[in-house]
């Protein structure tokens, strides 16, 4: 039997809301089992819930409530543990952003943007800069650094398997220096050297029209269903409906079909990196140069 592992529920909102839970779930009696019963989670996920892994959503919160006897405390406190857990990241982005730790796949498209969990503190400043001019340097600061350490997830040696199709412009169109431009391109070919990643480049004539407009995210889980992620500069939209996600997950497998194979695909990265170190390309140049 596994030891008990206690929480302190002082480190932070989140544990401290879990251990809250615990508490009134052993003076009812109750094991994590009976206590989801009804519910359509898991006991895993209500134990990740208790150790301040995870945010509780409203639908168990009041499942919780009902069972415990507890007025409704669980339910009203949810908010609480949403801000917490939000940090620096957008209100629409933070419930992704912790559904990432739990990933064991990543899938992307990305048409317009190298995607977070690839970006160098440098390419994070460029966006966050572009995206909201007002922020005070502090509030950019903790933007960059919510998101170098988003990426950390994949310091882990296997989980998330990530695998990314970057539109050939995002080579080549970029805020950064051509010295920035080269570190961020590096970066991304050192962890798919490393066998870290998989990358697909979709050349600029690939069948990318109907999506231009769109950025994809697939992930899969353990013990959850699969779900889909969109976001724009200023929203995000998570789509958990399993025919819609299917659906899109067949448009990103056309477009995956349509890239190029990973090991030229980190070819042409690298060669890229290579003009902007010596000059023979410059950051939104154009684009004929890829022929």
């Amino acid at each position: 039997m596994a030891a008990r592992k206690e929480i302190d529920g002082s480190a932070s909102v989140p544990q401290f809301y879990g251990k809250e839970l615990r508490y009134k779930r052993e003076e009812a009696g109750l094991t994590l089992e009976k206590l989801v019963d009804g519910s359509f989670y898991s006991i895993t996920y209500l134990s990740e819930i208790e150790h301040g892994q995870r945010r509780m959503p409203i639908d168990l919160a009041r499942h919780v409530d009902r069972k415990l006897h507890t007025d409704g405390f669980f339910e009203r406190r949810c908010d609480d543990v949403r801000k917490a857990k939000q940090g620096a990241h957008a209100a629409y982005f933070a419930a992704i952003a912790e559904a990432e730790k739990r990933a064991l796949v990543i899938e992307r498209w990305c048409n317009a943007l190298i995607p977070g969990l690839l970006q160098t503190a440098a390419y994070a400043r460029a966006v966050i800069r572009s995206t909201h001019p007002l922020d005070t340097p502090a509030e950019a600061q903790a933007k960059i650094d919510a998101r170098l350490e988003r990426a950390q997830i994949l310091d882990q040696p296997k989980k998330p398997e990530y695998w990314v199709i970057l539109h050939e412009s995002l080579l080549r169109n970029s805020a950064l220096t051509a010295a920035e431009m080269a570190d961020q391109l590096d970066h991304i070919t050192g962890l798919a050297r490393q066998g870290r990643i998989v990358v697909q480049i979709l050349p600029w004539n690939g069948p990318t029209q109907p999506f231009m407009e769109l950025s994809m995210m697939f992930m899969e889980f353990e013990d959850e269903p699969q779900l889909m992620y969109m976001e724009g500069p200023y929203h995000g939209q998570t789509i958990d409906d399993p025919a819609l996600v299917k659906r899109y997950r067949k448009a990103y497998d056309r477009l995956r079909a349509a890239a190029l194979p990973p090991e030229v695909s980190l070819a042409r990265i690298e060669r890229a990196a290579k003009d902007y170190r010596h000059g023979q390309q410059r950051p939104g140049s154009d684009r004929r140069r890829l022929a």
